[in-house]
């Protein structure tokens, strides 16, 4: 490495945060610039480790200490090209990954590790500004086409590597702008949509075509998709919300996460509060919120309702406080199961864990309270029980729950049923090693197929199934290949 000792001489540094008053006003992202003299630090961190086990985290296979190294030594133009290699969008990646290579530095072993996911937002964003991210049109056209069925981070992945390729890409999208949950589901104070749009006009001009506001299954039937396109990509997303069917679920007042996430992005965007699937406009403005879910979701409802002005907001979590560093149980270099505090949770709010909630108690058809015990979570054949403690039940006081409880896969709707392909146990679609569905030239990537997950999973699957339909397409492709190691199927160049 640049800087054999560095990880001795430089702790780990992130960027601060802006001020709490100050970034409640808006919708703006919460981080300061990081001055370049301390990025480059961050990069001289990275050891020369032997075996980078931030591989084995980083489902994308992402070259990280190639690209740590060349920005400590200020080579920036190859370190992106280095990054573009293996990431599409390392820009949403920076923004959203909760980082599972970090967790996997070897440095992290006894110290802080690396900070990866920095090195990474800074080297894309560097290339942006000197004008290194360009259009990359084929020189080729092959004369077929594909449709992708879907525009998060899979799909584009997806189409971007087979429109690279020389193929005619149509994606397909059922809500009115493209980006899927990176559009609607994602707050702008975690990544503003302008830098979306930035990699889509890069998209439209590689030749990819997108068409919003149109529902395969129903604007358009999976037998006109299969007879128009040579090969189809179904990347719909598991979009089917966990829900919660106790007493009182009936209650206005009670809402999946993503029905209140994605009305008030399209308020930042300044599109009204529905999309023609929301009937209703929610706020938390002055009411008391409660949220059902303790992961990214649950603290992207947390961010938001700060912003509503709300006056008070809990949010539940069944399972037991995590601590404060690994446990024996959790040795390095699995993901790190510990106490972790978002920009979301420095606003305000109480984190209550090891709660279940019993019923939601409404007054005229509305949700004005939930009744909530404590319980003790114990494990039976490895998987976890949650057991009532008498006597702690308690009332809380609610005039908007929201539900973040997770995912349970696709959406059992007409495009899966049109399609006629086959699930797996879990509700999702079921897929072959090479993204493969059980319809002829139909495949599949992303949630749809391996369930609720990560964005860099998301893109590697993309870039998996891209792969895999040029190869299809053509009887060979030179496009990155998958490489399998157990879990992990990671694409390199």
């Amino acid at each position: 490495m640049g800087k054999p000792t560095g990880f001795m001489e430089y702790p780990r540094e992130l960027p601060t945060r802006r001020p709490v008053d100050a970034r409640l006003h808006d919708y703006l992202e919460v981080y300061e610039p990081f001055p370049e003299d301390k990025l480059r630090a961050q990069g001289a961190r990275c050891m020369d480790c032997g075996i980078p086990f931030c591989h084995q985290g980083c489902p994308l296979g992402n070259l990280i200490p190639d690209w740590n190294d060349l920005v400590y030594k200020d080579h920036w133009r190859a370190a992106i090209d280095r990054l573009h290699a293996t990431n599409n969008f390392p820009e949403f990646t920076g923004r959203l990954c909760p980082a599972p290579c970090e967790a996997s530095c070897v440095l992290g072993i006894n110290n802080d590790p690396v900070a990866i996911k920095q090195v990474e937002l800074a080297i894309i964003e560097h290339a942006w500004e000197q004008g290194w991210v360009a259009p990359e049109p084929p020189k080729v056209k092959t004369g077929k086409s594909v449709a992708v069925v879907g525009s998060g981070p899979a799909g584009l992945a997806a189409a971007q590597q087979l429109a690279r390729a020389g193929h005619s890409v149509t994606v397909f999208e059922r809500a009115d702008r493209i980006g899927g949950l990176l559009r609607y589901g994602i707050p702008d104070f975690k990544m503003e949509k302008r830098f979306l749009d930035r990699r889509l006009r890069q998209m439209e001009l590689e030749g990819v075509t997108f068409r919003p506001g149109v529902d395969v299954g129903a604007d358009v039937t999976a037998g006109q998709i299969l007879a128009e396109f040579d090969a189809v990509c179904l990347c719909g997303g598991a979009t089917q919300p966990r829900d919660l069917p106790i007493e009182g679920r009936n209650l206005d007042g009670i809402l999946f996460a993503m029905d209140f996430l994605t009305a008030q992005n399209r308020r930042v965007a300044g599109l009204g509060d529905g999309d023609g699937r929301h009937e209703h406009v929610h706020t938390a403005e002055g009411k008391h919120v409660i949220i059902i879910g303790g992961g990214d979701t649950g603290a992207d409802c947390l961010g938001t309702s700060h912003r509503h002005r709300c006056k008070s907001v809990h949010q539940f979590e069944i399972v037991p406080r995590p601590p404060e560093s690994r446990t024996p149980a959790n040795p390095w270099p699995q993901w790190s199961n510990v106490f972790r505090v978002s920009s979301a949770h420095e606003e305000g709010g109480e984190r209550v864990y090891s709660i279940n909630t019993r019923r939601f108690v409404g007054e005229g058809g509305r949700v004005k309270a939930l009744e909530a015990i404590e319980v003790e979570m114990k494990l039976e054949d490895g998987r976890p029980r949650f057991v009532e403690i008498p006597g702690t039940e308690k009332v809380y006081p609610a005039d908007l729950v929201l539900l973040a409880m997770g995912f349970t896969g696709p959406e059992r709707n007409a495009l899966l049923e049109q399609f006629g392909v086959e699930l797996d146990p879990m509700g999702n679609v079921k897929a072959d090693a090479t993204k493969r569905t059980s319809v002829p030239k139909v495949f599949t990537a992303g949630d749809m197929t391996r369930g609720q997950s990560l964005i860099v999973w998301a893109i590697a699957e993309g870039r998996h199934a891209a792969h895999s339909i040029d190869e299809f397409l053509m009887g060979s492709t030179l496009l990155p290949a998958p490489l399998d190691f157990g879990n992990h199927a990671r694409p390199f160049s």
